[in-house]
């Protein structure tokens, strides 16, 4: 991501939660002066609730002015990691507004108290349902268009907001024709769908600090560049590893002919890396090279057989940096293991069935993770 698109992602962010910011103060303060007014606890936890869409916003707002913070001698791949832990505070306090909504539901259900509903009181609701079902379409809209996980979090407690204040709207019309109150049984209800929401939200942030797998288009998209260069057999081992939304750096193996040199690898893999940059935004950082043989049919005969023994084993992902020599009766490969499989039963299962078909060779089994598709 060039300077420009950093800019412009921030100033996105930023303006995103501004617009939030006004309209659940807005909101807040109708809310609680309505809620008073009409002795409703649904109301006034509904206007706390977007007190706590204020704070979401302003921890937003932080998280990407300091994200974008340049890089420096402690942190030298940047800080953009930091929107995770904002993403991760909006999820808390997701969780946490979702709580006091359940305890104080919880209040009124053992301690009742009769609600006064006005056709005032319904209006504004009925406005503040809409205004919030508006505001989580374009909060989400940009959190997706910018890739921001805090953006679109608050962009879903919007929409969390407009299904607890449709709900309050439902509970006081079925007061006024029923004279029964449900709105705090109501409350119950969106409380543990606020919960849920915040720790899922939790979840998935927690995913993203954590580190995943690398996203399979991704990783499929890039093994494709890479293989379009008639010199590369193929990708292997890649690793993606992300330092905030859209910071991603990367490093993999490429199967070479054994008989190029280090000026024509050299060349080749600066060109690579300029490609993947241009096509994908992924800046590869590391290049590492297997040879292949190129000479003699007998070590692809070795190969083919080694490969069926390897593969006979539902555990053994895959076999690559294949190498035979020949002369000195060495064989060097790599399997990508299963991880439902301890590593060192594997290696010696492997060592031991391969070292009975090639008695004379010198064997070398280097594991590998199942890391990307």
């Amino acid at each position: 991501m060039n300077k420009d698109h950093v800019i412009i992602r921030e100033k996105t962010i930023i303006k995103t939660s501004i617009v939030g910011i006004i309209a659940n103060i807005l909101l807040a303060g109708f809310k609680a002066s309505v809620g008073l007014l009409a002795n409703s606890i649904a109301i006034v936890l509904d206007a706390v609730n977007n007190l706590s869409d204020v704070l979401s916003s302003l921890v937003t707002i932080i998280g990407a002015k300091l994200a974008n913070k340049a890089p420096d001698k402690k942190h030298p791949l940047g800080h953009g990691r930091i929107e995770y832990i904002s993403s991760m505070i909006v999820a808390g306090i997701i969780f946490y507004a979702g709580l006091v909504a359940l305890i104080e539901s919880v209040k009124k259900i053992i301690h009742p108290q009769e609600p006064a509903y006005t056709t005032v009181t319904l209006s504004i609701i009925a406005v503040a349902v809409l205004v919030k079902i508006i505001l989580s379409r374009y909060v989400t809209k940009q959190g997706k268009k910018v890739n921001s996980g805090a953006l679109t979090a608050s962009g879903k407690d919007a929409f969390f907001d407009a299904i607890l204040s449709a709900s309050v709207l439902a509970c006081a019309i079925f007061y006024l024709l029923s004279n029964i109150s449900l709105e705090a049984y109501m409350g119950v209800i969106i409380s543990f769908v606020i919960i849920k929401a915040g720790v899922k939200m939790m979840g998935e942030t927690l995913h993203d600090i954590l580190g995943q797998r690398a996203d399979s288009k991704m990783s499929q998209k890039i093994k494709q560049i890479l293989q379009e260069e008639p010199e590369i057999r193929g990708v292997y081992d890649l690793m993606i590893n992300n330092y905030g939304p859209n910071k991603n750096y990367a490093s993999l193996h490429v199967e070479l002919p054994d008989a190029m040199c280090v000026e024509e690898v050299d060349r080749l893999t600066r060109k690579i890396e300029e490609k993947v940059y241009h096509k994908t935004g992924v800046i590869l950082t590391g290049v590492g090279v297997y040879s292949y043989n190129t000479k003699g049919g007998l070590a692809a005969e070795i190969r083919n057989h080694i490969q069926q023994i390897v593969l006979a084993h539902d555990w053994a992902l895959q076999l690559h940096g294949f190498y035979a020599d020949l002369q000195e009766k060495k064989l060097r490969f790599d399997v990508v293991l299963s991880f439902d499989i301890d590593k060192e039963k594997a290696l010696q299962i492997l060592l031991d069935e391969v070292k009975q078909a090639y008695p004379d060779y010198k064997i070398q089994i280097t594991p590998d993770v199942d890391i990307s598709d």
